[in-house]
């Protein structure tokens, strides 16, 4: 495998001569996304023919005065360069530039007329700075990975694997999970509604997979991590059918470990019985519909998935946990039609269908704390998830120096619960914070007959919610002299649709015990011993729209033979629109620089040196724009009460009203400019690379790179409206009411931020710059360094293996669009700087700091029809912090804070140390992720693959075991060290494992191929 850092060589006839199936292949920076290139040395002015060895069709161009040439936004495939001097084969892979020479560089010597019959990967590729690696179909049916593409994201060095919370996605660089791009055949299919999922295809109509984790030019933004870019199989001039099927039985499978609260009653894991069997099948059909002209790739997908789930009674703020079947049996398709119009003219089309069903039964635990039985069914309901992708692209090869394409696309995912009528619609939603079990005190017990699987009811005017992109893009590329030049634009149109909701009984009411002092801001009477909130909240239906657009220009200048110089500058424009329509973060012409070189410092391309250095911007997410700017209803009230209903749960008779009512939301969807800052920053990265690779060998080589990341402007919401009274009693406006404000608003924390306020409480708004000492807060800050060393060998004396290791330091005050510490999801709006008393020892080693992580993988063919292969993970943990309710001395006051421990829980880096004579909880200061680490992960992943000779097709059986080992490490322990507010804390599980590395399972395997 070639690591690329891509490399530009110019090989002499024995490093050409690579065997077929080298592994993975360096790209070039000025690569489209779904297409490669194929450029070398000729004499000067040959006529030089390239010809697709698949589909048949052929172009001819002429080499320039100093013999180089170029064939640019290729499909990927196989291909022969023919000129006077010979010919040669050469593969392309996406995003990579092949160089194929007939004359050396280095002596000007021609290296004769010898046909080169294998895939002349190279390793070291001096004309591109890029850092990717990519994957083919055949290395991935070789390698023991499951299928799925982040799993083949976290082969590469400078990922690690995100927190479990956010399900199966990777970190790269540093950033949070929630900051990647991803793309299939060039077309941007991630899900701006949070940045966490993206649209899928069949894993095996993938041909190769590229992943960019860092240097990557002009041509890609809207990502700060790095870019999953899948190009599909496509089809040839010969006709070509199979099928393959793969088998992961439960009797198979491992278990991970349970875990007992302290209590020694329940448990935090309950796993011992859990159950999943996985059965995945596809046909697929690929050949000529017109020989030369009309090709097309269609594959079938079939799921038979089916989990159980043995829960225990742990206390939940959603309600008695149950036993549960899940079952997804929902086919997917997938087709790629290519049309040769002629040589220089083509046109591609690609459909995906990739709609899952979950069906899910759900089973009573009855009084037990856990059951390893299903029970008495209880509901039933079904998970709809996934949608439809069409593509459509055209490429031009206008001149032998003039190549344009165009392309437009479409997705729409669905996303949400038909929980078909589920009883318990009437019945208010009723937890029980007064509760003690077993010694554990601070529960929350569910009460009543409420429906825990459907706590809310939606907006029966609204539409079922889905996410859609419209998108397009034109690309130009101009080959002139020794400049080639590329530009583009490329326009989005992002649409979420929110389902309203409220309460089901409308209302959900919590107990309290009383523990002294005030409640929202007043004394309760004498003899208070208990409390109950009574919380209303409601939101509308609504549709949300993004509008991005981005323009690039990039110049890749091959100065001499040695040095290459790369510059390009990138605008981007991001427009967020709240359910009206109007734009309520809007930010236009943010330029991106991008920087590189590449110099072959020998001249022989086996030592390079490199270093790029740019700038990258990522959207607001349309998230933001339903949670900030949607008509909202949050109002709580507090109150004394007397008895409950034996039935609901609710109190029977309401005592005193406890303070006023607290409005968080009042149901107006907030004018523009209120909820988000009018010189509002959009997020964005700078970046910079240098490394050394150099060619120990023929099928040898290696390197060293350090990268830096820093972000310059992070955002996040704000909810503190003592900041503006600050700031208007301080410039003399006594009628401003902090009422007509927003719950919370997107910032650019440690920044001078403007708002538009009704400073007069006449209506009237205007727009104000408040300096950066009211908001309190200290600037964004995240910082990423590595250093990252890698060896390799590629295929020869039947191995080849890659192995990498990468030392980082991730660290700053904020994760990112999202918050692992506490499984926060929502993409740009985390609770770390919604008040400045969350800022208090929030800056240190960030979730995603691993601080050394090793990689080894690779295969080898011991027989003429075996294949061994393996891949090794050994990884340091992760950091963990000391999290707590806040002290009541900060600067929001003691009322509020009191107020905010209720609503968030334990949510900052205070640590209970006891209690006063009050009983008010003494909070310690513990920095953010300064209590230690999780433990290392080992894992080891085998492969035994076998293809016994059958006349006229291939079948080919594996065997994959992944963690052989059965190693039991935990990715994630609780951080939490206090209980619920207003409760005493007896019982604390920080520290204890919430999640497990992945047990050991097996995967059988079986592919045919006519």
């Amino acid at each position: 495998m070639i690591r690329s850092i891509s490399r530009h060589s110019n090989l002499l006839l024995t490093r050409l001569a690579i065997a077929l199936g080298a592994c993975i292949a360096a790209g070039q920076l000025h690569a489209q996304q779904a297409t490669g290139s194929i450029f070398g040395q000729a004499s000067s002015g040959a006529s030089v023919t390239l010809e697709n060895l698949d589909t048949g069709s052929k172009r001819s161009i002429a080499a320039d005065g100093e013999g180089r040439f170029r064939f640019a936004q290729l499909p990927t495939g196989r291909y022969k360069v023919t000129t006077d001097a010979g010919s040669r084969d050469a593969s392309v892979n996406v995003g990579t530039g092949t160089e194929v020479n007939f004359v050396s560089a280095a002596t000007g010597t021609s290296l004769g007329t010898v046909t080169v019959t294998a895939n002349a990967v190279n390793p070291i590729d001096v004309s591109s700075v890029e850092s990717t690696t990519v994957f083919t179909s055949q290395q991935l049916a070789v390698l023991p990975v499951a299928h799925d593409i982040t799993n083949v994201a976290l082969l590469a060095p400078g990922t690690v694997k995100g927190d479990p919370g956010f399900g199966n996605l990777a970190s790269f660089g540093g950033s949070s999970v929630a900051e990647n791009g991803y793309y299939i055949n060039g077309f941007d299919v991630t899900n701006l509604h949070t940045f966490q999922s993206y649209f899928t295809l069949p894993f095996n109509a993938i041909a190769q997979e590229q992943v960019k984790t860092g240097g990557y030019g002009a041509e890609y933004g809207r990502s700060l991590g790095g870019v999953i870019n899948i190009v599909t199989e496509r089809g040839s001039n010969d006709w070509k059918f199979g099928g393959a099927a793969f088998w992961e039985p439960d009797a198979l499978r491992s278990q991970g470990p349970n875990v007992r609260n302290p209590n020694g009653q329940d448990y935090v894991i309950f796993d011992e019985s859990d159950k999943q069997n996985n059965v995945t099948y596809n046909a697929y059909i690929s050949g000529p519909l017109v020989r030369d002209k009309l090709f097309v790739y269609a594959m079938i997908e079939g799921q038979s998935n089916t989990r159980d789930d043995f829960n225990p009674v742990t206390n939940t703020a959603y309600g008695r946990d149950q036993n549960a079947r899940s079952t997804v049996k929902t086919p997917h398709a997938f087709v790629k039609v290519d049309w040769n119009i002629s040589d220089h003219h083509l046109l591609e089309f690609t459909g995906i269908s990739s709609h899952d069903r979950t069906t899910v039964q759900t089973y009573d635990n009855g009084d037990s704390l856990w059951s390893t039985k299903h029970l008495a069914p209880s509901d039933r309901y079904t998970d709809i998830s996934g949608g439809d992708l069409y593509i459509a692209k055209y490429t031009g090869y206008l001149t032998d120096a003039l190549t344009l394409s165009a392309q437009y696309g479409q997705f729409k995912m669905d996303n949400y619960r038909n929980p078909r009528n589920l009883p318990g619609a009437d019945c208010p939603w009723v937890l029980d914070g007064r509760t003690v079990n077993n010694g554990a005190s601070g529960d929350l017990v569910p009460e009543g007959c409420y429906n825990q699987n459907n706590i809310t009811i939606s907006d029966p005017k609204g539409t079922n919610p889905y996410d859609k992109r419209s998108a397009g893009r034109l690309d130009l590329e101009w080959k002139l002299g020794s400049h080639t030049l590329r530009g583009g634009f490329d326009g989005e149109k992002f649409t979420s649709t929110d389902l309203g909701y409220t309460y089901t009984g409308g209302v959900y009411w919590r107990y309290y015990v009383y523990l002294g002092g005030k409640i929202n801001g007043v004394t309760p009477p004498d003899g208070t011993t208990e409390y109950v909130r009574a919380r209303h909240v409601s939101a509308a239906s609504g549709m949300y729209k993004v509008d991005n657009t981005a323009a690039y220009i990039e110049d890749t200048w091959q100065f001499n033979d040695r040095w290459m110089f790369y510059a390009g500058l990138r605008e981007e424009t991001f427009d967020n629109k709240d359910g009206l329509g109007r734009s309520t973060v809007k930010s236009s012409n943010q330029l991106a620089p991008r920087l590189g070189f590449s110099w072959d410092m020998t001249g022989d391309s086996a030592n390079k040196l490199f270093g790029t250095l740019g700038r990258y911007y990522i959207p607001v997410a349309s998230n933001t724009n339903i949670r900030a700017s949607r008509a909202e209803t949050f109002i709580s009230d507090f109150y004394t009460f007397t008895g409950q209903d034996p039935r609901t749960g609710a109190p029977i008779t309401l005592g005193q009203h406890l303070g006023s009512t607290v409005v968080s939301e009042s149901g107006v969807i907030p004018s523009p400019g209120q909820f988000a800052a009018t010189n509002l920053k959009p997020m964005y990265q700078d970046e910079l690379i240098l490394g050394f690779q150099h060619a120990f060998a023929e099928r040898w080589s290696g390197g060293v790179s350090t990268t830096i990341r820093k972000v310059g402007a992070g955002m996040d919401d704000f909810c503190w409206p003592g900041a503006f009274d600050n700031w208007a009693a301080d410039h003399g406006y006594t009628n401003f009411d902090d009422s007509t404000l927003p719950s919370c608003m997107l910032l650019n924390p440690g920044r001078d931020n403007a708002f538009k306020l009704d400073l007069n409480g006449d209506g009237k708004l205007t727009n104000v710059t408040i300096p950066a000492k009211y908001f309190m807060l200290p600037k964004y800050k995240r910082r990423y360094n590595s250093i990252e060393l890698f060896v390799e060998k590629q295929w020869s004396d039947n191995w080849w293996a890659h192995a990498s290791y990468t030392w980082s330091h991730d660290y700053g005050n904020a994760e990112g669009y999202v918050d692992s510490n506490f499984q926060q999801g929502d993409a740009g709006t985390t609770a770390d700087f919604d008040y400045p008393s969350f800022t208090d020892g929030i800056n240190g080693n960030l979730p995603n700091d691993h601080r050394h992580v090793f990689k080894l993988f690779g295969a080898y063919k011991p027989a003429p029809n075996w294949m061994v292969s393996g891949n090794l993970l050994v990884e340091s943990g992760g950091p963990i912090s000391c999290i707590g309710f806040l002290p009541l001395t900060g600067p929001e006051g003691e009322d509020q804070l009191r107020s905010i421990n209720q609503s968030y829980g334990p949510s900052s880096n205070y640590c209970n140390a006891g209690a006063d004579a009050n009983g008010d909880a003494i909070q310690k200061l513990v920095q953010r992720g300064t209590v230690g680490r999780t433990p290392w992960i080992k894992s080891l992943d085998v492969g035994v693959k076998w293809s016994p000779p059958i006349d006229g097709a291939k079948l080919t059986f594996g065997i994959d075991v992944f963690n052989l080992l059965n190693d039991h490490n935990a990715v994630r322990v609780s951080m939490t060290h206090d209980g619920n507010a207003g409760n005493p804390q007896t019982v604390n599980t920080f520290g204890l494992t919430t999640d497990y590395q992945q047990p050991r399972y097996v995967r059988f395997s079986a592919r045919v191929d006519f």
